[in-house]
């Protein structure tokens, strides 16, 4: 069985996606919990003193001034997660809870949260029973994931619905009693150390970026295609042409698509078709290379979130001090993930160029829409309106998050980052960006045949037309294409297209 081990510090984007999806054991590194048993002794002691301490002895939001009474504390972490469960709308995905749950696993190994190492066993033990708690998509603005954290901790606690590995849902107690789990009971910190994160944004985040990277990457195996169905000219990927103007992101990019082509004959003098080929192919590589630069800051911002703290208040054990601080607010998981989802719209414009350039015999000296010839097919003429209707949502999500002051806690809490607004329209985008690469690799893959290019191909992309081929046969005559596309599209997901030889361009 495979096995996600927890340390605080080494989670990736690549792996934390793999275990939501997959439903993966996971294991915690028995300092991550020492580290908790450390900074949780910590409560006890301001809790004995009075030392006022946010959310521990003392109210929250806008009642922070308020000292509680020790009949109040003994309650006060159950009634923080009951008062703050009000997430809304249609059910979350549940990989996506489980991403979350899994980076508060990963961040309470930090030490920062004083809570108690049976908070981070519990959640580990209902996950790898397969249990997910069961929650509403909507009620986080980006200062803290409060409201959907707190909903998903009421299940936890046996007061809330969870979701078993077979797919039914029921009462969280029950689900948690069948497989011989004790509703987690809270002491003192643990119910806002379970709801006053960021977990399930970074989750959210490390989710859309890892679909985004698996659709890059096709992306790029689809262009490379894309070149050898047109015989567009290979001079612009050339490294000593690219040292002109040595942007990084343009050279990384140029040289996963020379990975892609190698063996090709294209690569060889005189194969090209034109001195200069229009834009979307002359291009690639300062399109793609803008993309997979914003795509690499995504990556390290949210592995930098998943591998942090992001409690508030914060404890130091070495230093015996709880104090307030302001780790719970994503304004850079907005700004990376505003930034890909902005640089995937060029390279999205692009592919559908490319398309249109290949059906169109002006430019491609191929049949018509890549007809076949003598038959009474109109090709892929009619793709072209789901790839423009792709393109135009993908485009309408990439626009920003508005941000204003918020009116939340009397005013006391008065700014808030969207990043869940701008994470979801991310894995949006990730989305049509799959099923535009699954369309772009069938047109490829049909110019590659009707050039009688196919033998000349390098062994990389060879396989692909093959794979291709396995899901959706060469189009001789007219027949929906939908669930091929879907398919291409589910395959693009599954990383079969990613790049030859070596870690993916864009992700590690």
């Amino acid at each position: 069985m495979e096995v996600l081990r927890l340390d605080g510090s080494s989670l990736t984007v690549a792996a934390l996606s793999q275990a939501a999806k997959k439903g993966l054991t996971v294991e915690l590194a028995p300092a991550g919990l020492e580290a908790m048993a450390q900074s949780h002794a910590l409560v006890g002691q301001v809790i004995r003193d009075r030392v006022p301490v946010y959310g521990v002895t003392t109210g929250l939001g806008a009642r922070a001034t308020e000292v509680l009474s020790a009949d109040a504390l003994a309650e006060f972490s159950v009634q923080t997660l009951r008062g703050r469960a009000h997430a809304v709308g249609p059910e979350e995905d549940p990989e996506i809870i489980r991403a979350g749950l899994i980076v508060r696993l990963n961040t309470m190994l930090k030490g920062h949260s004083a809570a108690r190492p049976e908070v981070a066993q519990h959640i580990a033990a209902c996950l790898n029973a397969g249990l997910t708690p069961v929650a509403g998509q909507t009620g986080s603005i980006g200062a803290a994931d409060l409201v959907l954290n707190a909903t998903a901790g009421l299940s936890l606690i046996g007061e809330g619905r969870m979701r078993d590995a077979k797919g039914r849902i029921g009462s969280s107690a029950d689900l948690m009693a069948a497989h011989g789990i004790e509703p987690l009971k809270l002491a003192p910190r643990d119910g806002l150390a379970l709801a006053n994160h960021s977990g399930a944004t970074g989750g959210m985040a490390a989710l859309a970026v890892s679909a985004a990277a698996c659709a890059f990457e096709a992306a790029q195996t689809a262009a490379a295609l894309s070149m050898e169905g047109f015989r567009a000219n290979c001079g612009p990927l050339q490294p000593h042409v690219l040292m002109v103007k040595p942007y990084p992101g343009q050279l990384q990019a140029a040289e996963g698509l020379r990975r892609r082509l190698a063996g090709s004959k294209l690569l060889e003098p005189g194969q090209a078709r034109r001195l200069q080929d229009p834009l979307s192919f002359r291009n690639i590589a300062q399109i793609h290379g803008t993309a997979g630069m914003a795509l690499v800051r995504a990556v390290e911002c949210v592995e930098l979130e998943i591998n942090s703290s992001s409690d508030n208040p914060a404890a130091f054990a070495a230093s015996s001090e709880i104090t307030s601080c302001g780790a719970y607010f994503t304004a850079e998981i907005t700004s990376a993930a505003e930034t890909l989802s902005r640089a995937l719209v060029p390279l999205a414009m692009a592919q559908l160029a490319r398309i249109s350039k290949l059906l169109n015999p002006d430019f491609s000296g191929l049949q018509n829409f890549l007809a076949m010839p003598d038959s009474a097919s109109n090709g892929f003429a009619p793709v072209m309106k789901p790839a423009e209707a792709l393109v135009a949502e993908l485009t309408h999500a990439a626009q920003p998050v508005p941000v204003w002051p918020s009116v939340n806690a009397n005013g006391v809490e008065d700014c808030l980052t969207g990043s869940p607004a701008a994470v979801k329209a991310l894995a949006r985008i990730a989305g049509h960006l799959q099923r535009l690469t699954a369309i772009e690799l069938l047109v490829a893959c049909q110019a590659v045949e009707l050039r009688t290019q196919a033998g000349g191909l390098g062994g990389f992309l060879a396989q692909a037309c093959a794979d291709i081929r396995e899901i959706s046969p060469a189009l001789k005559e007219d027949r929906p294409l939908g669930e091929d596309i879907e398919r291409l599209a589910a395959a693009v997901t599954d990383s079969q297209f990613a790049a030859p030889s070596r870690q993916a361009d864009g992700i590690r």
